[in-house]
C-alpha cells in the first residue's frame, strides 16, 4: 500500500526525532566505477555521522567494501574468482576500510569500534546478548560502531556454497538485524539509485518512484530488481526484504541515493527524499534471523 505526497510529508516529519539510526553504506557507494574506493565520499559521509553524534544522535554505520577495498589495495585488475582469494583479499581490505574511516571520523573529533559478525553469532542467544551489550556500551561513550559481516571466513556472499550457518547474505540484511538487535529508531540504506521504483528506472524510462510505503505487499515485493551493481552483491529485493522486517519491528527505514551523503540530514529533517517504508508491529528477531534467505 503506498500514499500520496501529502501524507508522506505529514509522517517524515516524525523522522527528526529518531534518536538511534542505523545506516547502511554499499559498495557502490563507497567505490568508483573502476572499483577504486572513493575518498572524497567517505569523508563526507564520517562528517556526516559525526555531526549527527554531535546533535546527541546515536550512530551505527554498517558498511560493506571490504573486498572492493581490498582490490584497489592489492592493486589486483580485476574482483578475485576462487572463495580463498576473495576471503584474503577481504581480509586485507577490511583493515584498509577501517583504516580510512578511523583516520576521517577522527579528523572530525569521533572515535570508531569495529564489530565484524556471522549469522551464527547472532543466532546464539548468549553470543547476541554479548553483541547487544559491546552495542550499547560502545554508543553509551560515544563511539560509532562500524559493522560488516566477516567475509574473511564467511563464503556463501563470497560466493560458495557452504557456510549457511555463518552468513547472512547481504549486508542489506546485516543492516536490518542489526537495527532490530539495537532496537534502532530509523535505518537508512544508502544505494546507487534514488529509491524504490514501480519498476526498473535504469530499463524503463517512464519508471515512478514510490515515495512511501506504509505497507509492504506482494505488488511492492514484485517491484524488485535483480543483483545491482558489479562491485556489490545485493539487489533491490534485499532492500524490500530488510524493510518489511524492520517496520515489522516498528523501526522507520528510507531507501536513498548515497552519491551525496548528506542526503541523510535530508532524511533526518523530514524531506522528501528516498523511499520512506513506515514502521508498524514487532517481529521477534530470532524468527528474522533464522527464516531470512536471500
Amino acid at each position: 500500500m503506498t500514499v500520496d505526497n501529502n501524507e508522506s510529508n505529514k509522517l517524515r516529519q516524525r523522522l527528526k526525532n529518531a534518536k538511534r539510526i542505523v545506516v547502511k553504506v554499499g559498495t557502490s557507494t563507497l567505490t568508483y566505477d573502476t572499483g577504486n574506493i572513493n575518498l572524497s565520499r567517505i569523508d563526507k559521509l564520517s562528517m556526516v555521522l559525526s555531526d549527527l553524534v554531535n546533535q546527541g544522535k546515536e550512530v551505527i554505520l554498517v558498511t560493506s567494501g571490504a573486498i572492493g577495498v581490498g582490490v584497489g589495495k592489492l592493486k589486483l585488475k580485476e574482483r578475485p574468482k576462487t572463495i580463498r582469494e576473495k576471503q584474503a583479499v577481504a581480509a586485507v581490505g577490511q583493515c584498509e576500510l577501517m583504516h580510512i574511516y578511523s583516520k576521517f571520523f577522527s579528523e572530525y573529533g569521533h572515535i570508531v569500534g569495529q564489530i565484524l559478525l556471522t549469522r551464527d553469532v547472532v543466532e546464539d542467544e548468549y553470543r547476541r546478548r554479548n553483541v547487544i551489550n559491546t552495542f550499547e556500551t560502545l554508543l553509551e561513550k560515544g563511539i560509532v560502531p562500524i559493522v560488516n559481516e566477516n567475509d574473511s571466513v564467511c563464503v556463501k556472499e563470497l560466493g560458495g556454497e557452504n557456510g549457511d550457518n555463518l552468513v547472512f547474505g547481504d549486508n542489506d540484511t546485516l543492516s536490518a538485524i542489526v537495527a532490530i538487535l539495537v532496537k534502532a529508531d530509523l535505518l537508512i540504506i544508502l544505494s546507487d539509485i534514488d529509491g524504490l521504483y514501480d519498476c526498473d528506472p535504469r530499463k524503463n524510462k517512464n519508471s515512478h518512484k514510490i515515495p512511501i510505503v506504509y505497507e509492504i505487499t506482494p505488488e511492492i515485493e514484485n517491484c524488485a530488481g535483480g543483483v545491482g551493481s558489479e562491485q556489490g552483491t545485493g539487489g533491490m529485493i534485499t532492500k524490500i526484504l530488510a524493510a518489511k522486517e524492520v517496520t515489522k519491528e516498528g523501526i522507520d527505514m528510507v531507501l536513498a541515493n548515497g552519491k551525496e551523503p548528506s542526503i541523510i540530514m535530508d532524511i533526518i529533517n523530514g524531506l522528501d527524499v528516498g523511499t520512506f517504508f513506515v514502521g508498524k508491529i514487532t517481529l521477534n528477531v530470532q524468527n528474522y534471523i533464522k527464516h531470512t534467505h536471500v
